[in-house]
């Protein structure tokens, strides 16, 4: 946290010189004291965080291709004459521990063409499907497995 504060200071001034290095290294003090003090923020949390990136990286890339993968996949279907759309909502659980990891998948879900996330009640998710074959694998999908490793420790 620390070190996006330094280069947020640095963005906002425009330029690194050794006189804004110094002051944006006091300020990014100041800012990242504040956190920790009155947000319960840890440096381990920063430690987690670092721990992970790999994984954040590759969840976030694999966010990316299965965007563009079901956005090919609704295009094909919305302009395809002989294609009948089937609407359906689905309802299935995961073993998702933390909050964060369950609303991230319901926001991937939602993010992914052709699949809204109607509602998150503990570990049940109720999914719109633009069609039935969307639904397909949803409760075991590549995001699942990304999270579950994330929550590992």
């Amino acid at each position: 946290m620390f070190i996006l504060f330094f280069l947020i200071w640095v963005i906002f001034n425009g330029q690194l010189t050794l006189e804004i290095a110094a002051f944006g290294v006091v300020i990014a003090g100041v800012m990242y004291w504040f956190f920790c003090k009155f947000f319960n923020y840890s440096p381990r949390y920063d430690l987690f965080l670092c721990k992970k990136a790999p994984l954040l990286i590759q969840y976030i890339l694999t966010l990316v291709w299965e965007i563009l993968k079901a956005n090919l996949t609704v295009f094909r279907m919305i302009y395809s004459a002989e294609y009948e759309l089937e609407p359906a909502v689905v309802h299935f659980k995961t073993d998702l521990h933390s909050t964060l990891a369950r609303v991230l998948l319901a926001n991937s879900i939602t993010l992914t063409p052709g699949t809204i996330t109607v509602a998150l009640t503990d570990n049940e998710y109720t999914v719109h499907c633009l069609d039935k074959e969307l639904a397909e694998g949803i409760s075991s999908s590549v995001f699942v497995d990304l999270l579950r490793k994330l929550e590992e420790e």
